[in-house]
């Protein structure tokens, strides 16, 4: 699948790119974003190797969140609310289930953007 190619080429930089982007934008503050970092790296990691039941199972409470949502960004979304919230790093997340996913969307869809 062509995205989890790029998912893998980008891992690095996409982890970068959504940190940076939920400090920006205040939707998540954190004690180290150094450890938050590795975090969503750690997510983008587990995505690669998941299997497609893993997946549906991680995205189910918030499938529906928007219409044709990209899977990257839905699971890493999904993730935040799930695991992330509960990190030692983290003090706290701000905003709605669907701005989080805009956030998160903002960053995959320029480095793994879909044909559909």
């Amino acid at each position: 699948m062509k995205a989890l190619r790029l998912l893998k080429k980008h891992l690095d930089d996409l982890s970068e790119r959504i940190t940076t982007r939920l400090i920006e934008a205040k939707a998540v503050e954190t004690t180290s974003k150094i450890e938050l970092e590795r975090q969503i790296n750690l997510c983008l990691q587990n995505l690669l190797t998941a299997d497609e039941f893993d997946i549906k199972y991680q995205t189910a409470e918030i499938r529906n969140l928007v219409p044709r949502p990209h899977f990257v960004s839905l699971y890493v979304t999904a993730w935040i609310l799930e695991k992330l919230i509960d990190h030692k790093c983290v003090i706290d997340i701000y905003g709605t289930d669907e701005e989080l996913y805009y956030l998160v969307h903002h960053e995959v869809m320029k480095l793994i953007p879909l044909d559909w």
